[in-house]
């Protein structure tokens, strides 16, 4: 058995050095007695929200070839053409937050504070979530309580359940304005103690939830709409990180790529439905996402097909992750839910209820909020003539699902989430195809499990086919 320390220290240099524990349940134990052995509610908010941004950066660089958002400049690369890849290090440092929240919200119930127990439940909800969506059955019930080294698995419907069922909690607790203990605005990285937009982040994530139904029996637009109603607002209410050792890490992509460190290229099918090609219409997002190239023209690489001709080369021929983004840049937060996206979900589920004129609304409202988010002016010609495109505005009666989740798309830039709509979506994005090489006769459904979890607890890991074997929630 692997063993790893059960403390970390985490340098935050705008808040001075803290230390933070890091209990480690699912593994062995070291115990390193130069760190505190029980850190005050505060310091395990820090290191639950610094985790909660860092981790869904590392998800979201999983999901991003599969969905296109970036292709690797190396023909046939394994991460572009559906080959199996060992994420034990993800596995891992999900787990390792999942249990620091836990002994958060452990310590929260003992002290009586309905806050930290509320933001306890909301991480760890998102957190499973992103185990849940990525590997399907995975573990949970035992996996915290120090009884075992080798929890068994839950069923990828019950992860399902636990987290709507945390989400529930949270949202009770969160409803409360008694708290023992109150959230401090330093400690926590996310929403600076403002309980309010917990709750909202609360609703959000309930209503991404319950969305992800779509393709089930069980799907209810009127729960996603209700569960909309009480979330976001604005794009004030956007939950992100931006507390960093010294960089967003997409940032730190993009520096490794200018330092001819190969990476974060961008995949022709966002660059061709953002540069006019796909859709007739230039979209100005993509000078808020991308630099053009070398010949002044946005070029993307195609996936599982790598750099075009003449070969792998740094002269900036096709397009990559920016450094200067509002989404990308070094101090750039890391996006956990936003506002657009809530509204998408919104327009998504009123059109499921054939609430067409709602739909329209929210339809138009989530790119506006995506279009400011990325600081594109309201007075930018090219903004004007692209809402005003037939492409674009077609009217509450020529809405379509194809152009609520082609909005989506381009909303949830790098985000987790964008996997799990392409998959509820059957990929059907306009001139979507598989990456050039791919291995897989169709396209991926979801990750193998981790060489690190079969070498720790392979007794438990379910059998699966291949990755074309789909979750519960996307048959």
């Amino acid at each position: 058995m692997q063993k790893f320390s059960k403390y970390i220290v985490i340098i935050f240099f705008a808040v001075g050095s803290l230390t933070f524990s890091s209990c480690k349940k699912y593994f062995d134990l070291d115990k390193n007695p130069n760190l505190a052995s029980d850190p005050v509610l505060p310091s395990r908010l820090t290191t639950a929200t610094y985790k909660s941004g860092m981790d869904s950066y590392s998800v979201g660089s999983i999901v991003a070839p599969y969905v296109q958002y970036t292709a690797n400049p190396s023909a046939s690369a394994a991460s572009d053409t559906y080959q199996i890849l060992d994420f034990s290090s993800t596995w891992d440092a999900l787990y390792y937050a999942m249990a620091d929240i836990y002994d958060m919200k452990t310590k929260a119930t003992a002290q009586n504070s309905s806050e930290y127990i509320g933001v306890a439940d909301v991480l760890l909800a998102y957190h499973l979530g992103m185990v849940n969506d990525l590997w399907g059955s995975a573990p949970y019930a035992e996996a915290f309580k120090g009884t075992t080294f080798t929890p068994t698995y839950d069923a990828d419907q019950d992860l399902y359940k636990s987290c709507t069922g945390l989400l529930d909690e949270a949202i009770t607790q969160l409803t409360k304005t008694d708290a023992t203990i109150k959230l401090l605005a330093t400690s926590d990285l996310i929403y600076a103690g403002d309980r309010t937009k917990w709750l909202k982040m609360a609703y959000a994530l309930k209503a991404r939830l319950l969305n992800k139904l779509s393709k089930t029996s069980t799907y209810d637009a009127t729960a996603v709409l209700q569960a909309v109603s009480n979330s976001y607002t604005s794009n004030a209410d956007d939950a992100g990180m931006a507390t960093f050792q010294l960089r967003n890490p997409w940032a730190g992509v993009a520096l490794s790529n200018a330092s001819l460190s190969l990476g974060g290229w961008l995949s022709n099918q966002l660059i061709d439905q953002l540069n006019g090609t796909t859709y007739g219409v230039f979209d100005p997002r993509i000078r808020k996402i991308t630099d053009t190239t070398i010949t002044g023209k946005y070029i993307g690489t195609v996936s599982g097909a790598g750099n075009r001709p003449p070969g792998n080369n740094t002269v900036h021929d096709e397009c990559y992750i920016s450094e200067t983004s509002t989404w990308t840049g070094d101090k750039s937060p890391v996006l956990i839910v936003t506002y657009a996206e809530v509204k998408f979900i919104e327009a998504e589920a009123a059109f499921r209820a054939n609430d067409r004129e709602r739909a329209y609304t929210a339809y138009l409202t989530g790119i506006n909020a995506n279009m400011d988010k990325l600081q594109v002016p309201a007075s930018d010609p090219d903004r004007v003539t692209y809402l005003a495109s037939t492409a674009v505005a077609v009217g509450a009666q020529g809405l379509t699902l194809d152009l609520i989740f082609k909005e989506k798309y381009i909303a949830t830039y790098l985000n987790p989430e964008a996997w799990n709509d392409a998959r509820r979506f059957d990929y059907k994005y306009k001139n979507f195809s598989r990456p050039v090489n791919a291995v897989l006769s169709s396209f991926i459904r979801r990750v193998d499990y981790t060489v690190g979890e079969r070498s720790k607890n392979g007794a438990n890991v379910p059998k699966i086919g291949s990755l074309l074997d789909r979750l519960w929630w996307d048959k």
